[in-house]
């Protein structure tokens, strides 16, 4: 590909003086700013395919010598692979881009589609139930106060204080979140809910609205709503993965964190891959109906594990026993970490749904 040389020798980017067509402080190629779209397209075309060719070279590297890349980075040699932050973002793209077409939630059948639960039939909570407001909440305390004279005098508070409601106060079967903060207002001080308890209330409360009167699927919409919060369970706990590795590798001075996160992109995209040749397996399995190819599935499965080793061997150099001790720590301790992200995120989809 040819491109016009300028015959000024100051670089446009950087403004440092050039005697080549490169500048030697930025790396710029001293060409003609203005190009004709052939240019343009052809540079395009190019980088991509000086792309690829760096991804699939890093790609036979990953897969051929676990541990190798992330050794290769340590010791300065970079430029002949692609940064692993960046094939980190373009395979996990790929990955979920191929996952989330894949697997569609809606079409999973999950339960029924809708549920209802009978709070009390007495004259009193079907008065909650009309609760649509705080503004409500003088009318069903009076009611309340008819029902507590009623019952005249009783060795406990509480019953006399709930009974006739029929209605458990504390269960958090309330028909609206009308009704909620008038039966909150009803309690003494003392009694009522704290802040954070009465925001899972209320959420609850709302979502069990949405889901009777819209007959939408609330393990569906939670599903989905985790299934989409994956790349970013998984980004987040890259960081954690790395402390875990820095921690049992601790008196191994010469590996910076940074190197232990290197590792951990690394063993996080041949995971990608690796699951997306299962996919691939799976997939062709079920069209031609090659029964032989069950077999290559299997190994998919369980060469992982053994790959793990090989890497933490490899980039690592510490004895087999050591390795494979500290292979099953990690193995343990990362599954903590990962239950402690995903129940996080779950909880975080419940009020997003």
């Amino acid at each position: 590909m040819s491109y016009r040389i300028r015959k000024e020798k100051i670089c446009l980017n950087c403004g440092t003086e050039t005697t080549g067509h490169y500048c030697p402080s930025c790396g710029q190629k001293n060409i003609e700013p203005k190009q004709s779209v052939w240019h343009l397209i052809s540079h395009v075309f190019s980088d991509i395919t000086h792309w690829d060719g760096k991804f699939f070279a890093t790609v036979k590297e990953l897969f051929a010598k676990p541990g190798f890349l992330s050794k290769e980075y340590m010791i300065g040699r970079r430029m002949r692979y692609l940064d692993p932050m960046r094939m980190y973002i373009f395979t996990s793209a790929i990955f979920f881009l191929i996952l989330f077409s894949m697997w569609d939630v809606k079409n999973i059948p999950i339960g029924p589609a809708a549920r209802t639960k009978l709070i009390g039939n007495t004259g009193q909570a079907k008065l909650l139930s009309k609760a649509k407001n705080k503004q409500d909440s003088a009318e069903i305390i009076n009611a309340y106060k008819a029902a507590a004279g009623n019952l005249g005098k009783s060795g406990d508070d509480s019953v006399r204080d709930r009974g006739n409601l029929n209605i458990n106060l504390e269960d958090g079967d309330y028909p609206t979140l009308g009704a909620y903060d008038s039966a909150q207002k009803i309690l003494p001080p003392a009694q009522r809910e704290g802040w954070l308890k009465r925001k899972f209330s209320r959420k609850k409360i709302e979502l069990n609205l949405r889901y009777k009167q819209e007959g939408s699927n609330l393990l569906r919409e939670m599903i989905s709503n985790n299934l989409h919060n994956l790349p970013k369970v998984l980004f987040i706990s890259l960081p954690f993965f790395a402390l875990l590795l820095k921690l049992l590798y601790i008196r191994r001075k010469q590996f910076y964190y940074v190197d232990h996160g290197i590792f951990a992109a690394h063993l996080y995209i041949f995971s990608f891959i690796i699951i997306l040749v299962f996919f691939g397996i799976s997939v062709l399995e079920g069209k031609t109906g090659w029964h032989w190819l069950e077999w290559l599935i299997f190994v998919n499965v369980l060469y992982p594990f053994f790959y793990y080793y090989k890497a933490m061997r490899r980039f690592y150099g510490q004895r087999r026993a050591k390795t494979i001790l500290k292979y099953i720590l990690l193995l343990i301790l990362s599954f903590f970490v990962y239950l402690s992200i995903a129940l996080g995120a779950i909880v975080l989809s419940a009020f997003e749904v």
